[in-house]
């Protein structure tokens, strides 16, 4: 179909369209428009990846724009929705408005409701929700991008019950849904009362085979030599044939240190193969990427992509994925080597996919299991890039003959697994019933139900005791935590709090754990061990003591003016300890010799948590541990302990920590609310350890540190020339401030003028040599975590919430 052909776009879309070089359409995104896309009718694209379904997409949003609507596109990870944002902006210049959004689960997003595309994930949409965003009204066209993963079953409900959400604020809503090829994409088609397009056509040839030996084995048969030369590995082989053919590969493994490992290797193999210009690019990224973060993990990094090589985890800050798929994309990067998580939507194509490991951990079958099928094609489908390679080539690799067969079997010729909703599970209906009340979708039981059988799962089973019992269970939980209350009538309608637990977006599981501590810890509760450790029940009794669980008259006595007395604040640990033992919470886990350490610190600190702590003999204890080794981090950071050594202390790398860093402001914020709510008096202390975790920075410093630009190490430099304050920095003796921030005028000149100060220009002002911090770097942290002679550049400065 020819692009000119295209009916209800707008008239510049044919042109805009033939300017990218685009004259004519896929087939599959003709069946497409056959179908009614740009007419506002339902459509499932079940297609390979590259073959264009975000063009699909494109033209149903801007059908549904041109018709006076309004449209929202769902992608599932945050770098994919800057990545979309990114090339639906190409679109402004015919004066469509584009927004993002993506984190801040508490708005309701009013300053969207005059884009005509919004790009949002499915957490995102179902906050919005769950906000009541008057703009969802207007909504006349939605996009689910991977919208497979509504099979998974962590994230895949959220999807499941915001699509059936927005289908039923708007009757009219047009829906479209991409995703790879699947097993019974008929049934998303059902579900969704939609047309099915369900192609294998792909724009360039995908090659799918298994080497082993000395020779590639592909699908159709045929055998293609490939030598494995002396003390060389497989995939060292295959890469350097690639490269032969000037060509790129990306190598799936199945761990963080497997990917980083096979990156330092493969650079040996890919850097005789470099250009001196190359060589020259490649440092200039090297650099970029040491100054997103003074790590190992960013040092490692950039000696790999100074040979040619790269990793790419969730491990990884964003600035350092962003820089290597940029870098991969344009070449410059000839091999990187990742865990599956690149396979999930971000484009980076390369001529060749080499699938390392197709097992991986799994701590729920007690060992290594295989990649599901339609993992395994999901990143097989990243071979080949159109205009550039003249085909692709996607390989798995086999060690022996038996192995050479079973992997034809279990992927080459195997059919992707067929998807199920995950929706009839305790976490997911706890969650989504309370939303569901709260938010006015149901008032009963019988309209829960109603509402349910808008869902996949509805469609799926036609048996519903399970949903039903499941769904009857978390209702009880509900009303005994207090979030939901029956009324005369037998309707459910949510309290005061369950209305703020469902918009701050918190699991009621997490916000039951928040409220109990905060509860026990105001009534004193969880205190009953001695400050020497160990319990007045165990410890033994001296010569001349009363024996343990004897209480003296003086003893009540003086528990009732304790009692009376003002209880004192939880101290940041008991706070971060709080809520890393949340669901919502991802915790760190215990490596060997971890237990006792932590045994220890936590019989040390007994008297800081809120709550009390399980027995040693208690299962539960283990994960309680889990959650204090995870409080510890959030301790560290927000003592300014360095960076470098949070990672190496606790095995993790810089974008676990901002992980971890960003869950916990979330859940503290939320936990301020509910103390707020609850009339608690404990907000300010929660507002505070918030506030210590988002800047990484001891309480003296946290409204220094807030000035944008400032930062955590810069915030200790200046405090140690005595600018403690906003008010301080804004008044500050400029040469104090050049001296502080070592010489650097154009840092210094951004800091005042960020901080209100009148004058903030440098010109003639010469530093104050006193002011200078010693080292070169800034001491911060005393001596539990100085932050060394880092460069001092703007992204060395930020803060974790900058990301």
């Amino acid at each position: 179909m020819d692009v000119a052909d295209i009916p209800g776009v707008p008239e510049w879309l044919p042109e805009h369209l033939q300017g990218d070089g685009i004259e004519s359409l896929y087939p599959p995104q003709a069946e497409a428009v056959d179908a009614g896309v740009t007419q506002g009718e339902n459509l499932v694209a079940s297609v390979p990846t590259a073959s264009g379904k975000t063009l699909v997409a494109t033209l149903a949003m801007l059908a549904s724009v041109e018709r006076g609507g309004k449209a929202l596109y769902i992608v599932p990870l945050r770098a994919l929705a800057s990545e979309k944002r990114e090339e639906f902006e190409q679109f402004e210049q015919y004066g469509l408005e584009v927004g993002v959004s993506t984190g801040n689960y508490e708005s309701e997003g009013g300053w969207l409701a005059t884009k005509d595309i919004v790009v949002a994930t499915s957490e995102k949409v179902d906050s919005l929700v769950r906000n009541d965003a008057p703009w969802l009204d207007e909504l006349t066209c939605v996009v689910s991008d991977e919208v497979h993963l509504v099979d998974d079953p962590n994230r895949g409900p959220t999807l499941e019950v915001t699509l059936a959400k927005l289908r039923q604020l708007n009757p009219d809503l047009q829906t479209v849904a991409l995703s790879a090829t699947i097993g019974n994409a008929e049934a998303l088609a059902e579900w969704l009362d939609a047309a099915l397009v369900d192609s294998d056509w792909r724009p360039i040839e995908l090659k799918k085979g298994v080497h082993y030996g000395q020779a590639l084995h592909l699908e159709d048969g045929s055998q293609r030599e490939l030598p494995v030369r002396n003390s060389e590995k497989p995939t060292a082989a295959i890469v350097r044939d690639t490269l032969e053919d000037e060509g790129s590969t990306l190598v799936f493994v199945n761990s963080r240190r497997n990917a980083e490992a096979a990156a330092g290797r493969l650079s040996s193999t890919v850097e005789p193969h470099l250009t001196p210009e190359e060589r020259d690019q490649l440092s200039e990224v090297a650099d970029e990427i040491r100054d997103v973060s003074d790590t190992d993990t960013s040092d490692d990094l950039a000696d790999a992509v100074e040979g040619g090589a790269a990793f790419h985890h969730a491990g990884l800050s964003s600035g350092h994925r962003s820089l290597v798929e940029d870098a991969f994309r344009d070449r410059l990067i000839k091999v990187v080597s990742a865990t599956p998580t690149l396979a999930a939507g971000v484009n980076t194509p390369s001529r060749r996919v080499v699938v390392r490991d197709w097992r991986r951990y799994d701590g729920t079958a007690g060992g290594m299991q295989p990649l599901s099928v339609l993992e395994v094609h999901q990143m097989m489908g990243r071979a080949g890039r159109p205009g550039r390679d003249p085909y692709g080539e996607a390989l798995l690799l086999a060690s022996s003959h038996d192995e050479l067969d079973e992997l034809f079997e279990r992927y080459v010729w195997a059919e992707p697994e067929e998807i199920e909703s995950k929706l009839a599970a305790e976490p997911a209906l706890r969650t989504h019933i309370l939303a569901t009340v709260a938010s006015g979708f149901a008032n009963s039981r019988e309209g829960l139900l109603e509402f349910l059988e808008q869902t996949l799962h509805a469609s799926q089973n036609a048996d519903r005791q399970q949903l039903e019992r499941v769904m009857d269970d978390m209702i009880e939980y509900l009303e005994v935590n207090e979030f939901l209350e029956r009324e005369d009538d037998g309707g459910l309608a949510a309290t005061s709090l369950g209305h703020t637990v469902s918009r701050l977006y918190l699991d009621p599981m997490s916000a039951a754990e928040i409220i109990d501590g905060l509860r026990a810890w105001k009534r004193g509760d969880g205190r009953a061990r001695a400050d020497d450790g160990a319990s007045g029940a165990d410890r033994p009794a001296a010569d001349g003591e009363e024996p343990p669980g004897f209480t003296t008259a003086g003893e009540l006595a003086d528990d009732a003016d304790e009692e009376a007395a003002e209880r004192p604040d939880p101290t940041a640990m008991g706070l971060y300890h709080l809520v890393a033992r949340t669901p919502d919470m991802y915790e760190l886990y215990l490596r060997s010799g971890d237990e006792e350490e932590y045994q220890m610190l936590a019989f040390e600190r007994e008297a800081e948590f809120l709550g009390s702590m399980p027995s040693e003999f208690d299962p539960a204890f283990e994960d309680w541990l889990s959650a204090l080794k995870t409080a510890r981090l959030l301790e560290d950071w927000a003592s300014e302990v360095d960076e470098n050594e949070i990672t190496d202390r606790y095995g993790v790398g810089p974008g676990d920590v901002r992980g971890k860093v960003e869950t916990a402001q979330w859940l503290l914020g939320a936990a301020e609310s509910l103390a707020g709510e609850l009339g608690l008096g404990l907000a300010p202390a929660v507002r505070e350890a918030r506030v210590r975790a988002e800047h990484g920075v001891r309480e003296e410093l946290t409204e220094l540190a807030g000035v944008r630009s400032v930062g955590r190490k810069r915030a200790r430099r200046l405090y140690q020339a005595g600018i403690e304050d906003r008010e301080d920095l804004r008044e500050a003796d400029k040469s104090v401030v050049l001296g502080a921030l070592r010489g650097r005028e154009r840092t210094a000149e951004t800091v005042l003028e960020n901080a209100g100060h009148r004058d903030p220009s440098m010109d003639g002002v010469d530093p104050d040599d006193s002011a200078r911090p010693d080292d070169g770097g800034s001491g911060a942290g005393g001596g539990d975590g100085g932050t060394g002679t880092e460069p001092d550049d703007e992204e060395d400065q930020s803060s974790l919430g900058d990301f």
